[in-house]
């Protein structure tokens, strides 16, 4: 520990040295400044956010009075440390109250039930929750928990009679004796008012409830011996948290939650958004601290290389490899720890910022709670501060190492030869990236785009690896070219990137790099996009799609309504949801996420085709299953055999494959058959119904008469084709949003490592500009030289960065279209070229002229 210590804080003697050294070369030290200052605003968001997803929640309404809350199993855990949330709500049995009530210390449990329902005004428009929210259907027996009291009127008893709470009557403009009509599914029926409750001492903000009778409730739910939860009411001095080890103890397989967490089993989002912000978060601030330890260790090796005369001059005169090593890690832990300060407020705000685009892509509630406490800034700045360290290590391995006369022959040129390390790491990593896209032995399935994706990475660390190699060989091919010998900027353009291979491709390399990065995740998910478009396009058959308004889904009866329409040729009902795949992998097993929908089969291939490969889909039963064909080769399944389905309930079951089909983009990796699925889903209700029309049969006339026959379902809606793709449950997660928050933050960083890099190279040339100027050049000649050296930067860049992301695309595009080519975007390529030449030549220009402001005469006098 001491010498940990001894490592991240230096002695007071080398940090005054190190203040000496800092303020002489102010420029030579702003460029780690400001990306360890980023870094930690962005490991600071990271550590808020994680820290928010680990303590914070939403408080409870329904289960304000209640002082432990239990629930079923709602993540599926593949190790201890990693879960899979299931896309239902996970029920528990109904003897599981009896077995609460009998736990000491417990002086009530009752069993909660919740049916999404929508309630009608007299003219017909539905009245949802406050901003929007959802309105709930519960058991008067639940209302203890809140507690709801009887404001007027008196307790449902009929199953015809309601309450309604007070915001929800309001704004319904109903009183007690009211009917109103309340829709379940999308089943309306009538109920009389007979009494308004008044709300838990903490309102109701995400939600409105209605009060059946505890039999209606449950005849309305469709889960006979099932509750959503359990609300239990301790006894006198008995305290939650000891109360809750007693039912852990003696309840098995159910989730106890205290305190705030009691909101994470009354509103299944906030655990939803609790898990994926904790996952995400902690991952992507891992991915920040090596981000940052390459990015320091790169802007300081430029700022050592500048220095290597002074350097080589303190090993001549008797310093130590260790003397230098102190010096250099004292340097960067005055810097970092400046840094690392400066990059924490702006962290705040950049955690609040990422906090909207979750709750931009439906990833987190919009009343999530942000905690901003001292861990997060203080975790930030201990990390800046290593991760400074290590690269200052790294960097100053090869200065200490290096004899006294070596040194100071080095320091008279730029050392041409790369390490063999460093070239035997860069090449074995190219042909293993293309193993992994393009080689017979790549892993099939679903898992050739992320196996292609992942070599991204291969491909990056290679051209980090081969940069100045790769650098002057694009010198010798196209240097001509792009900067003609003929005139005199060209001739000295070229001399300069020649002779200084190594110091260009410091910038070279992070910006190809980034072009890489950014060219995999545009055109990766341009050609997902156009193969889910074209399947889902192509596959479609049917005329017109019926979904629900409310988004609460449809009952089985809409299905038998719309058979019955003249000119309807076929009806297929959609339910869908999230279901999870085990199968064998390697030594062990392995679980996967994936979509799926529950069809008829019947005359299924009338409203949808999914390009049955082998098999028939008309043997879908709820023993058997369909799947795609990269599901197929991810889990190595053929037709007949069986495998481990959990759906979305936690449910889980055996089914054999019977068929295997190519369109899963489209329409879902899972199909299951349609009672089956709606038997798991919360509110058991399908997405939509396809409907296709009779040959012969005019659309308006077809659509007028669906509009009669859904007259007595007031909340479902006749559409077209579209409607399909914005069913609920039909995607739209926002995980396109996430990947672009992330993946906008990665790039935003290393564009500042670019920026920064092509500042500090260039601004350290005053001498060199002012030689140039003295011997005859014009400033206009040593711009336009600068100009021919941004052209080297940008067109290099733009080569090795596009050449990278060739095999990574091929492999994900015939993953999913069996194309080899992807689907590359016009406007993305453009933005692409466009950011690369911004930050290059504008960061070239803007140095260059820093550098011109001195007159010659002065520059060359200054010193280095």
């Amino acid at each position: 520990m001491r010498r940990l210590v001894r490592l991240v804080v230096p002695h007071r003697k080398d940090l005054s040295l190190a203040w000496s050294t800092i303020r002489g070369r102010k420029g030579g030290f702003i460029g780690s400044f400001v990306a360890i200052a980023a870094g930690s605003a962005v490991i600071t968001a990271c550590g808020i956010l994680l820290m928010s997803g680990l303590t914070t929640g939403v408080t409870p309404e329904r289960y304000a009075g209640a002082a432990v809350v239990i629930g079923g199993e709602q993540s599926y855990w593949l190790d201890e440390s990693s879960e899979v949330r299931y896309s239902e709500r996970v029920t528990l049995p109904a003897d599981k109250v009896d077995a609460v009530a009998a736990v000491p210390g417990v002086k009530s449990a009752v069993g909660d039930v919740d049916v999404n329902v929508g309630v009608l005004t007299s003219d017909g428009e539905e009245v949802g929750g406050p901003d929007g929210f959802p309105v709930f259907g519960h058991g008067w027996s639940g209302a203890s928990l809140g507690p709801f009291s009887v404001r007027e009127g008196s307790a449902p008893s009929g199953s015809d009679e309601v309450v309604l709470d007070a915001g929800l009557a309001g704004r319904a403009d109903l009183s007690v004796g009211s009917k109103v009509r309340i829709v379940v599914g999308s089943i309306p029926s009538t109920y009389r008012v007979v009494g308004i409750a008044g709300p838990p001492k903490g309102g109701l903000d995400r939600q409105s409830a209605v009060f059946f009778t505890d039999a209606r409730v449950t005849e309305l739910s469709g889960r006979p011996g099932r509750v959503d939860a359990i609300g239990v009411r301790a006894e006198p001095g008995v305290t939650p948290a000891a109360l809750a080890k007693r039912i852990e103890a003696a309840v098995p397989h159910v989730v106890v939650r205290t305190g705030e967490e009691r909101g994470d089993v009354e509103f299944l989002d906030v655990g939803d958004a609790r898990s994926l912000v904790v996952e995400s978060s902690a991952s992507f601030g891992g991915t920040m601290v090596l981000i940052v330890v390459f990015v320091v260790a790169t802007t300081l090796g430029l700022s050592v290389q500048q220095r290597r005369r002074e350097l080589a001059l303190l090993r001549a005169i008797g310093a130590t490899p260790k003397q230098i090593h102190w010096m250099i890690g004292a340097e960067m832990t005055l810097v970092s720890l400046a840094g690392g300060l400066v990059g924490v407020i702006p962290g705040v705000v950049l955690a609040f910022v990422m906090r909207g685009v979750f709750i931009f892509a439906g990833a987190m509630p919009s009343d999530f709670q942000m905690r901003v406490g001292w861990l997060p800034f203080l975790a930030s700045l201990v990390l800046c501060m290593v991760s400074a360290r290590l690269g200052g290590w790294l960097v100053a391995r090869r200065v200490a190492r290096t004899s006294p006369v070596e040194a100071l022959g080095d320091a008279a040129i730029e050392p041409k030869k790369l390490s063999r390390v460093r070239l035997a790491v860069g090449f074995l990593l190219l042909p293993l990236g293309l193993l992994l896209t393009l080689s017979d032995v790549a892993v099939s399935g679903d898992s050739v785009a992320d196996t292609a994706a992942a070599a991204v990475l291969l491909f990056v660390v290679a051209v980090g690896c081969l940069g100045p190699l790769l650098l002057r060989g694009a010198i010798m091919v196209f240097g001509s070219r792009l900067n003609p010998r003929s005139k005199a900027h060209g001739f000295l353009a070229q001399a300069n990137v020649r002779a200084n291979v190594r110091r260009l491709s410091t910038a070279t390399t992070p910006l190809a790099m980034g072009v890489t990065l950014a060219a995999v995740q545009v055109f990766g998910a341009s050609t997902t996009s156009a193969a889910a478009q074209e399947q889902f396009e192509s596959g479609l058959r049917a005329d017109h799609v019926l979904t629900a308004s409310s988004g609460a889904g449809m009952s089985p009866e809409v299905v038998d309504a719309v058979r019955g329409v003249p000119g309807v040729a076929a009806v297929t009902p959609v339910a869908r949801m999230k279901v999870l795949l085990t199968f064998p992998s390697e030594d062990s097993t392995a679980t996967k996420v994936f979509a799926a929908q529950g069809v008829a089969p019947e005359r299924l291939s009338e409203t949808m085709d999914l390009d049955v490969i082998e098999g028939d889909v008309a043997q879908l039963t709820d023993g058997t299953v369909a799947l795609s064909r990269t599901v197929a080769e991810t889990i190595h399944a053929h037709r007949g055999d069986k495998f481990v389905v959990r759906l979305g309930d936690g449910t889980m079951i055996k089914p054999r494959v019977v068929a295997i089909y190519e369109r899963g983009f489209g329409f879902g990796d899972v199909t299951l058959s349609n009672d089956l699925v709606v038997a798991h889903t919360t509110s058991q209700v399908d997405s939509a119904v396809l409907i296709r029309s009779k040959d012969g049969t005019d659309s308006k006339t077809l659509e007028g008469a669906l509009r009669n026959a859904m007259k007595p379902y007031p909340t479902v809606d006749v559409g077209g084709r579209g409607a399909f793709q914005n069913a609920p449950g039909a995607g739209g997660s926002g995980d396109w949003a996430l990947n672009l928050l992330f993946q906008t933050l990665l790039l935003g960083y290393i564009a500042i490592a670019v920026v920064n890099t092509l500042v500090m190279a260039t601004a350290a040339r005053v001498r060199e500009f002012a030689m140039l100027q003295l011997i005859g050049a014009s400033r206009d000649q040593v711009r336009a030289m600068m100009n021919g050296e941004a052209r080297m930067v940008v067109f290099s860049a733009l080569l090795f960065g596009l050449l990278a992301t060739i095999p990574p695309l091929v492999g994900i595009s015939t993953s999913l279209t069996k194309s080899p080519v992807p689907s590359i975007s016009p406007l993305g390529l453009i933005a692409i070229v466009a950011l690369t030449v911004a930050l290059s030549w504008g960061s070239i220009a803007l140095a260059t002229k820093y550098a011109l402001r001195s007159a010659p005469v002065d520059a060359i006098g200054g010193r280095e």
